[in-house]
């Protein structure tokens, strides 16, 4: 989640321009028009910040908990020019490697092996040891920077728009194998891919379905209804044993659903049906709705801010952070449900007066 422009009303002493978790949601980026900002996510802390003399930083990806970061400049002054890719190295406070590019970079996505950078148009896969470039495809008009780069080393997998609307192209590297995935009628919003690769969960413009595919079969494998109005779906996260869901949006309310071992169609040959096959005998007389998932469990948010959701470290716990600046903890019963119990509240975004008040922890000035 990335804009140019600051997210919030409040006069904090940096404005946030960006939000991001690492690649297993251990801890959260902020990039603000004076640096970025680092913090663990349970338990809550800031573990530094880096202030530049001038300059914002538009778009902050952690690669892990290490030294090295991927960094695009924003604001309205940015410490880098946004058509640019810098890898920082943190423990020497400069850049290492730089990506140039002729328009503006939507988004970055780290593994140990590969640094994806993202275009409207185009994405390009580098090695990231000499960032010589290994593969680069075309998609369909792409603001909004969507791309979901499996982390582990056990596999290489990469989701991004396809060439038109509503598809997703898979590249299943390993294989040297593409997939296309025709998931939604209207725009993408959003997409994720779990730890694996196994597994891509989905969701439109519309924001009424969140839809899980098989990446190797390219099968849908899971329908999960959001809700019956329209909405903007800000996030998804897998939990790391792929057993749940967990998606934010505009209404408000961060849903969780239970990721099933196996489609609900499947049949006994390990085939998979059309999720919707059981209720054939009353089509036309049932609304869609009634054929998809519903959440398991809900946690309700204190306003309508754009919000990103990721499972915490704990079992059965959520961690959901706001452009507001607002970190929330929270706990769901894994078979009972319902509402969400919040466990723990912060401020990471602060107004002057606070940041005197509370300290401003591990702070590094770069000139």
């Amino acid at each position: 989640m990335s804009a140019s422009a600051p997210f919030g009303s409040a006069k904090r002493t940096e404005e946030l321009l960006s939000l991001s978790f690492n690649q297993d949601s251990g801890c959260f980026a902020c990039g603000t028009d004076g640096g970025f900002r680092i913090y663990n996510c349970d338990p809550f802390k800031e573990t530094f910040r880096r202030r530049f003399d001038s300059g914002g930083i538009g778009q902050v990806e952690m690669l892990f908990r290490c030294n090295i970061l991927a960094l695009v400049g924003g604001g309205r002054s940015p410490r880098f020019s946004p058509n640019k890719v810098m890898i920082w190295d943190d423990h020497q406070s400069r850049c290492i490697g730089e990506l140039s590019f002729r328009v503006e970079v939507r988004a970055v996505r780290l593994r140990r092996d590969r640094v994806v950078v993202v275009l409207e148009h185009k994405i390009y896969v580098y090695n990231f040891a000499d960032l010589k470039i290994l593969h680069q495809t075309d998609t369909v008009a792409n603001p909004l920077g969507l791309c979901a780069l499996s982390p582990t080393q056990d596999s290489t997998v990469m989701a991004c728009p396809g060439l038109n609307k509503g598809q997703v192209r898979v590249e299943l590297y390993d294989l040297g194998v593409t997939k296309f995935i025709s998931a939604h009628d209207g725009e993408l919003a959003q997409l994720q891919l779990t730890l694996d690769g196994a597994l891509l969960a989905t969701a439109s413009e519309k924001g009424t379905l969140i839809r899980v595919y098989d990446t190797a079969s390219a099968t849908l494998m899971h329908e999960f209804r959001r809700g019956a109005d329209r909405a903007t779906v800000y996030s998804i996260a897998f939990a790391p044993g792929k057993d749940f869901l967990a998606v934010s949006s505009d209404k408000g309310t961060v849903h969780v659903y239970v990721v099933p071992e196996r489609a609900s169609g499947s049949n006994q040959e390990g085939g998979v049906v059309d999720a919707k096959a059981a209720f054939s005998f009353v089509k036309g007389f049932l609304p869609k709705y009634f054929s998809s998932e519903w959440s398991l469990a809900q946690f309700k948010l204190p306003d309508f801010t754009r919000s990103l959701v990721a499972f915490g470290p704990e079992p059965n716990t959520l961690i959901v952070v706001t452009v507001e600046g607002t970190y929330y903890k929270v706990g769901f019963d894994p078979k009972s449900g319902g509402a969400c119990a919040q466990v723990a509240f912060s401020r990471f975004l602060k107004t002057a007066e606070e940041e005197e008040e509370g300290g401003w922890g591990a702070v590094r000035d770069v000139r």
